[in-house]
């Protein structure tokens, strides 16, 4: 099998124990170096596993379908999650495509790219709708975020 393929079935993977909440299969996809960013998070190393482990225990409800597509040695990822939104119980349908690099077999770079408007006014309901565009509601919802993986963390 080559390179590539390898990375392909790494990914298909990945998006399989994320079906099953397996947070521990999913960091184990990770090189130890790894970074990993989307419109919430921006993290390293085991970070990354620990972003997984609190979405994997907080999406109780959520369901996902994934593809995963080689092109010229490049991979990536089309993936749909459905669940309530922990902080306000909203139902939440995102539309994900991911970009990753490998090295040593293991994913080294991760980037996660939807719409932060659409992703906000499903969760957040009017002020999403009426501040998803601004950067002073990205950068809130960020830091919020990034504030409930450390006491997440913390009590691991």
């Amino acid at each position: 099998m080559n390179q590539a393929s390898q990375n392909k079935e790494l990914i298909k993977s990945f998006y399989s124990a994320f079906q099953q909440k397996d947070h521990q299969t999913m960091a184990q996809c990770y090189h130890p170096e790894a970074y990993f960013r989307d419109e919430a998070f921006e993290l390293t190393g085991k970070d990354i596993g620990g972003m997984w482990h609190m979405l994997c225990e907080r999406g109780k409800d959520m369901t996902m379908e994934f593809s995963v597509t080689e092109k010229d040695g490049e991979i990536s990822a089309h993936w749909e999650p459905k669940y309530s939104f922990s902080q306000t119980g909203r139902f939440v349908h995102n539309i994900i495509d991911a970009e990753f690099e490998f090295r040593d077999g293991k994913i080294i770079k991760h980037i996660d790219r939807f719409s932060f408007w659409s992703w906000s006014r499903q969760a957040l309901g009017a002020p999403g709708l009426l501040l998803g565009w601004t950067p002073l509601l990205r950068n809130k919802v960020s830091k919020m975020a990034m504030g409930n993986l450390k006491k997440f963390m913390q009590k691991r």
